[in-house]
C-alpha cells in the first residue's frame, strides 16, 4: 500500500531574549511562515506539513501524533523508522531522547512496543536490539567498543544489514533502557559554540521484532505459520553546522565536514526521490552510510516519520528555510509499506523454537522465573556464537579472496619475469649476432684472417690508395712485426681482398716511407689530397663505429638494469611467497578457532539437551513424589475411616458393657437384699 511519509517540524523555545527586529517564524495550525515585523507575511515562505509544533508541545504530544502509529506497526510486521533532522543545536536529541521528567521518542517508543506485546496474546515475540554510531564515516557499535569501523553488508536474506554488529536479545523495556544508557556512554560529543554538549555522530538505535502465531487449537506452536520479522530503526541524526557559527577547528572541524557531507548525500537522495518514479534518476544510496543503512525506510518497504527540528532566532533565518526545504521535499516521498513474511528457517525465533520448546512446556508450575532467565541466557549465548560464527565466516570470505588476489599478483610477477628475462635473452643474442658479423669467418690453409679479439691492439693492414700510382717497391714500414702491404696480403690470402670497412681500425701508426725519384711536386699534391680525403672518410668511420660501440654499451647497461630488476622482482616474489605462507598459517588459525567455536556451539547444545534431560528426570521424580504422596493420603483417609468406625463399634460397646454393668449391680444388689431378708 503506497503512502506518503509523515513529516513534522518542531520549533524549539528561543534562548534568546532579544525580540526580532526585522522577521519572525509564525505557526497557524499545521503552517509555519515567515512575516515580517509588523505581521505581513513574506511571499513564498510558508510551509504546510502534516503537524506542527510549536515551542510549548512536549516530547509525548510529537509522539502520539506522530510516532505511535509507526511503532505499533512496527510490533504488527511492518518495517519502521522515525528520525530528527534539524540544524545543530536545534533539539533534535531531546526530541529522541529527552529528559527524565519528559523522555524522548525512543524510549517512549521502547515502553510502546512492550506495552503492545502484552496486549497480543496469540503470537510470540522475540525481540532483538542495537545501537550503532556513525562516526567520520565509520560505522561504530556503541554496545561493544571493540567492534569499530563495521562494513555493510547485504543479503536475501537480511536485506542490508551491518557486519559484526552486537545484538541483544531483550524481553522487558528496562532491560533495553539500561542498554541505551551503556551506549550513549560510548557516543561521541563535543562543544561548540552553539551547542555546549553538541553530537558528533549520526546514531541508530535498531529492534528487529520477529513474531510467530500460536495454535490456540492445540496450545502450540505451528511450524508451518509464516514469521514476522520487521526492522524498526529511530535515528537522531546530528546537526548541520556552518563553521563561521561554530568557530569549529581542528577535531571539530573534521566532523563538521563528514557530518555536512552525509546530510548534503541525505538531501539529494530526497531530492531525488521527490521528483517522482517518472522523473527519478540513479538515486545515490551508496554515497554515504547513513543513506546506505536507511535506503529502505527512504522510499522502500517501511513507514516513516521525520520530525525536523528549527531554531526560531532570526539570525538562523536561512538553517531553517534549508531545513523547511528539506522537509517539504520529503513530504513528496511515497513508501510501499507490507508486512515482513517469511516461510524459511531464516528467522531466529523458528532456529530457537524447536530448541527450546520441551523447555517451555516443562517451566509451568516449577521455577517459571530462574529458568526464564536461563532460556534467556542460552538464547543470548546462541546469538553470541552466531554472530561470531558469521564474522568468522566473513573473515575467512575476505582471506580467501586475498589468498586469490595475492596468487594472481605472484603469477603477474612471474610472467613479468619470464617476459623480462626473454628480453634479456634476446638481447645477448643480438648482440653475439653482432659481433658474429663484424668478425670474418673465412678460413685459410695457412693463415686466418684478422679477428678483433684475436689482433693485438697495434697491428692493421695497410691499404694502397686506388688513385695513387704504383711504385716500383713496396713502402717500407717501420717495423714489420704487425704490417703487411696490400700486395702481401693478397698473395698471403690467395686472392682474398679484405674489406677494411669490416675489420676492426686500430689508431693511425706514423709510418716513414720512401718516395720514388721521377714523382713530380704535382702530382704529389694530388696524391696527399686523396689520401686526406681518404683518412677524413676513415674518421667517419671511425666516429660512426664509435656511436655504435657507445649504443651497445647502452644496452649492455639496460640488460644489466633488466637483471637488477630481475632480482629484484625475485625478491618481491620470495616476499610474497613468505606473506602467502603467513597467509596461509593465518586462514589455518582461522579455521582452528572456526572450528573451536564450532566443538563451544556443539558443547553448548549438548549442555541444553543434558539441562532439558535433567528437567525431565526432576519432573519425573516430581511426579513419582506426588503419587506417593496421593497414595499416602489416601492410605490416612482410609486409616481416618477405620479409625472412625473403630470409635463408633468402641461406644457401641461401651454402652453395651455400661448397660451390662447396671443389670449386672442391679442383680448383686437384689442378691444382697434377699440374703439379707433370709437371715
Amino acid at each position: 500500500m503506497a503512502e506518503k511519509i509523515c513529516v513534522a517540524v518542531r520549533v524549539r523555545p528561543s534562548i534568546s531574549e532579544e525580540s526580532p527586529s526585522g522577521t519572525f517564524w509564525k505557526i497557524e495550525d499545521n503552517r509555519i511562515s515567515l512575516h515580517k515585523l509588523h505581521g505581513t507575511p513574506i511571499s513564498g515562505l510558508s510551509y504546510a506539513f502534516d503537524h506542527v509544533f510549536d515551542e510549548s508541545c512536549s516530547n509525548s504530544k510529537v509522539y502520539e501524533l506522530l510516532t505511535k502509529d509507526v511503532i505499533h506497526a512496527a510490533v504488527d510486521g511492518f518495517n519502521g523508522t522515525a528520525f530528527a533532522y534539524g540544524q545543530t543545536s536545534s533539539g533534535k536529541t531531546f526530541t529522541m531522547n529527552g529528559s527524565l521528567n519528559d523522555p524522548g521518542i525512543i524510549h517512549r517508543a521502547v515502553n510502546d512496543v512492550f506495552q503492545k506485546i502484552q496486549m497480543i496474546s496469540d503470537r510470540e515475540f522475540l525481540i532483538r536490539v542495537s545501537y550503532m554510531e556513525i562516526y567520520n564515516e565509520e560505522i561504530n557499535d556503541l554496545f561493544a567498543v571493540e567492534n569499530q569501523k563495521l562494513p555493510i553488508h547485504e543479503s536475501l536474506e537480511r536485506g542490508i544489514f551491518v557486519a559484526g554488529l552486537r545484538e541483544e536479545i531483550v524481553n522487558n523495556a528496562e532491560q533495553v533502557i539500561k542498554l541505551l544508557e551503556s551506549g550513549e556512554v560510548n557516543r561521541h560529543f563535543g562543544e561548540t559554540n552553539m551547542n555546549a554538549r553538541s553530537s558528533r555522530s549520526h546514531t541508530i538505535f535498531r529492534m528487529v521484532i520477529e513474531s510467530k502465531g500460536i495454535d490456540t487449537g492445540s496450545g502450540d506452536y505451528s511450524s508451518s505459520d509464516a514469521i514476522r520479522v520487521s526492522v524498526l530503526n529511530l535515528v537522531d541524526l546530528a546537526g548541520s553546522e556552518r563553521i563561521a557559527k561554530t568557530g569549529a577547528g581542528g577535531v571539530r572541524l573534521k566532523e563538521g565536514k563528514y557530518i555536512n557531507k552525509s546530510l548534503m548525500v541525505l538531501g539529494n537522495v530526497i531530492n531525488k526521490l521527490s521528483n517522482g518514479a517518472k522523473q527519478r534518476a540513479h538515486i545515490p544510496y551508496r554515497d554515504s552510510k547513513l543513506t546506505r543503512i536507511l535506503q529502505t525506510a527512504l522510499g522502500g518497504n517501511a513507514k516513516t516519520s521525520i520530525i525536523c527540528t528549527v531554531a526560531p532566532e532570526e539570525v538562523h533565518v536561512e538553517e531553517t528555510k534549508g531545513t523547511l526545504q528539506f522537509a517539504s521535499r520529503a513530504k513528496r516521498i511515497t513508501n510501499c509499506a507490507q508486512v515482513n513474511e517469511i516461510l524459511t528457517d531464516a528467522a531466529l525465533l523458528k532456529r530457537q523454537q524447536l530448541e527450546i520448546e520441551d523447555l517451555r512446556r516443562k517451566l509451568q508450575g516449577s521455577r517459571s522465573e530462574v529458568l526464564e532467565q536461563e532460556i534467556l541466557k542460552l538464547r543470548n549465548d546462541m546469538l553470541k556464537y552466531e554472530l561470531e560464527r558469521e564474522k568468522l565466516e566473513m573473515e575467512l570470505e575476505e582471506e580467501r579472496r586475498s589468498h586469490k588476489e595475492r596468487e594472481q599478483r605472484i603469477r603477474d610477477q612471474q610472467l613479468k619475469i619470464e617476459n623480462l628475462s626473454s628480453l634479456v635473452s634476446d638481447g645477448d643474442r643480438s648482440s653475439s649476432q653482432d659481433s658474429m658479423k663484424e668478425s670474418p669467418k673465412d678460413e685459410c690453409n695457412d693463415f686466418k684472417t684478422p679477428c678483433f679479439k684475436e689482433t693485438s691492439n697495434n697491428a692493421f693492414v695497410a691499404k694502397r690508395s686506388n688513385y695513387s700510382e704504383l711504385p716500383d717497391f713496396s713502402p717500407l714500414p717501420d717495423s714489420f712485426s704487425n704490417v703487411a702491404d696490400e700486395d702481401t696480403w693478397f698473395k698471403m690470402n690467395k686472392g682474398y681482398i679484405a674489406d677494411l670497412d669490416s675489420l676492426q681500425t686500430t689508431p693511425a701508426r706514423k709510418v716513414q716511407s720512401f718516395p720514388p725519384q721521377d714523382i713530380t711536386p704535382d702530382c704529389s699534391n694530388d696524391n696527399y689530397k686523396l689520401e686526406l680525403q681518404n683518412l677524413k672518410t676513415q674518421l667517419e668511420l671511425v666516429i660512426k663505429e664509435k656511436d655504435e660501440l657507445q649504443r651497445k654499451h647502452e644496452e649492455v647497461q639496460i640488460n644489466r638494469r633488466l637483471v637488477g630488476e630481475i632480482s629484484e622482482l625475485k625478491q618481491e616474489l620470495d616476499l610474497s611467497n613468505n606473506s602467502l605462507e603467513s597467509s596461509e598459517q593465518r586462514y589455518g588459525n582461522l579455521e582452528r578457532e572456526f572450528q573451536k567455536l564450532k566443538d563451544e556451539r556443539d558443547s553448548l547444545l549438548q549442555t541444553v539437551s543434558e539441562s532439558s534431560k535433567n528437567i525431565t528426570f526432576l519432573t519425573d521424580q516430581k511426579e513419582n513424589i506426588l503419587k506417593d504422596l496421593n497414595s499416602e493420603v489416601q492410605r490416612r483417609k482410609d486409616l481416618e475411616a477405620e479409625i472412625k468406625q473403630f470409635s463408633v463399634a468402641f461406644a457401641s460397646r461401651q454402652r453395651s458393657l455400661a448397660s451390662i454393668h447396671g443389670e449386672f449391680k442391679s442383680k448383686i444388689e437384689k442378691l444382697r437384699a434377699e440374703n439379707l431378708v433370709r437371715y
